[in-house]
């Protein structure tokens, strides 16, 4: 009797050749150059961690073994996020393809994320730290000028990296009697109108008149000679141009996108809308905008209030001849609701001490 073939069916095991397709395919859906740039370098170290690993099938349990191993160098769970949606994306292709059993995609899409704890708050400054920035660089050469037109526009208009780079000239219009940025390309092709401060203005213009430059983008190469050369500059510059900036402030951990944070915050302090900061930032969603300011969270007010909390405290010493237990002080900061609740907090707590008035 002769023996039938077996059905080799959808692959388990996939080889470089597949992968190379499947990324080839992941990245074709995607518009927008940065998310490309994040797409392909998560995909890339799965790929190298995958074909280190001798003959694995491409399911489940080995998205979870590499989710264990990025855990196991301490990445932060958005950056494990990240690489583990590209897997996912990149499982959801092959399937369509034909080259990944359906079954282990919905299995690999199952796969859960890293879980966020806490919020980092990430860096802002203050307005007097913002001036000390942007009177940071030397105006012995023409990178004086140039990076104090930059650090201008990364604190007065919270523009990111990539939008300081490609701005161009034909950017700066007069709209209702007031400088703006016109139809700025941003991130994922949104375009908007960012509006220029008064005291920004002046600062890109010392550098169009230093260049001097008439034409195409703003920012260009300065040589070690001072002459300006090539037709743009790169978002690397930029970074560079704020940390040496920050290093001649005393800045310490100081990043572009901190800078937009900066005008950000202070934009809110100051009292505009929210709605308002929403559209010079370019977020699609406002609710970005409240994660981005951190409005919850105002560490003034506790540090006020700390403040306040001491001086009752040297108060009910001078009363009462001794000082308060600053395990008492922590209560109080915690309890305390409203000024009515100073006066009894305050006497409960010395009862308790055991401070005779």
């Amino acid at each position: 009797m002769r023996k039938g073939r077996k059905n080799k069916g959808i692959k388990r095991v996939l080889r470089l050749p597949d992968l190379d397709y499947a990324k080839g395919a992941v990245l074709n859906t995607l518009g927008s150059p940065e998310s490309k740039h994040a797409s392909q370098f998560a995909t890339d170290d799965f790929v190298i961690w995958y074909c280190s690993e001798p003959r694995l099938a491409f399911n489940k349990t080995v998205v979870l073994r590499y989710r264990l191993e990025l855990e196991a160098h301490r990445l932060a769970p958005a950056t494990i996020n990240l690489r583990l949606a590209a897997v996912r994306r990149l499982a959801y292709e092959a399937a369509g393809n034909g080259l990944l059993s359906p079954d282990l995609a919905a299995g690999i899409r199952r796969v859960k994320g890293a879980k966020k704890i806490g919020v980092r708050p990430g860096n802002w400054l203050t307005v007097e730290q913002s001036r000390a920035l942007v009177r940071a660089p030397h105006s012995e050469s023409l990178k004086g000028p140039r990076d104090r037109a930059i650090l201008a526009l990364l604190l007065g208009c919270g523009l990111r990296r990539g939008e300081v780079a490609n701005i161009r000239l034909d950017h700066l219009q007069q709209r209702e009697e007031h400088w703006a940025i016109v139809d700025l390309v941003g991130k994922a092709a949104h375009i908007r109108t960012v509006p220029v401060p008064d005291w920004v203005k002046p600062a890109v213009d010392g550098w169009l008149t230093a260049a001097p430059i008439t034409e195409g983008r703003i920012f260009r190469c300065v040589s070690r000679k001072g002459s300006v050369r090539g037709d743009g500059i790169t978002e690397k510059v930029i970074w560079h141009v704020v940390k040496n900036a920050a290093a001649s402030a005393g800045t310490a951990k100081l990043s572009p996108h901190a800078c937009r944070r900066t005008c950000a915050r202070l934009c809110h302090t100051a009292g505009g809308e929210l709605e308002q900061i929403q559209f010079v930032l370019g977020h699609v969603s406002v609710e970005t905008t409240e994660r981005f300011l951190r409005r919850k969270q105002r560490l003034r007010a506790i540090t006020s209030a700390e403040s306040s909390i001491s001086k009752r405290c040297a108060a009910g010493r001078a009363r009462f001849g001794a000082y308060l237990p600053q395990e008492k002080v922590r209560r109080l900061l915690l309890k305390a609701q409203s000024r009515q609740d100073w006066r009894a907090l305050l006497l409960n707590c010395i009862e308790s001490a055991g401070i005779e008035s």
